[in-house]
């Protein structure tokens, strides 16, 4: 008798060991996942409703350009002298040298 209860308890600390540990496992791919994909798209979101006229981007195929003009869905980018073309908000984010442009802006005015 005294053998049963004895496994049973051990059997109900196991439970909730494994429970801790399913915890422990959501924990960790929130911050180590989750969290840090949603501050970046936040980031992004941030600088497509802070883009202006003048900006240097990049599209989500590559290219490289210069904002020309802003509309409602869409941006009209100059690729070259004279080479225009029309592409979604979306897919659009901010180039390599504008980051590192406004890095050292940062650096500068510290």
């Amino acid at each position: 008798m005294l053998n049963s209860i004895l496994l049973q308890s051990g059997a109900a600390a196991g439970g909730w060991s494994n429970i801790l540990m399913i915890v422990a496992l959501i924990v960790i791919f929130y911050f180590f996942l989750i969290r840090p994909q949603s501050k970046k798209q936040k980031e992004i979101k941030k600088f497509r409703e802070a883009m202006k006229k003048g900006d240097r981007v990049t599209t989500a195929g590559g290219i490289y350009g210069k904002i020309r003009e802003i509309k409602d869905t869409t941006i009209v980018l100059e690729i070259a002298d004279g080479v225009k073309i029309t592409i979604d908000k979306a897919c659009v984010y901010p180039s390599a040298n504008a980051a590192i442009e406004s890095g050292n802006d940062i650096k500068n005015n510290q």
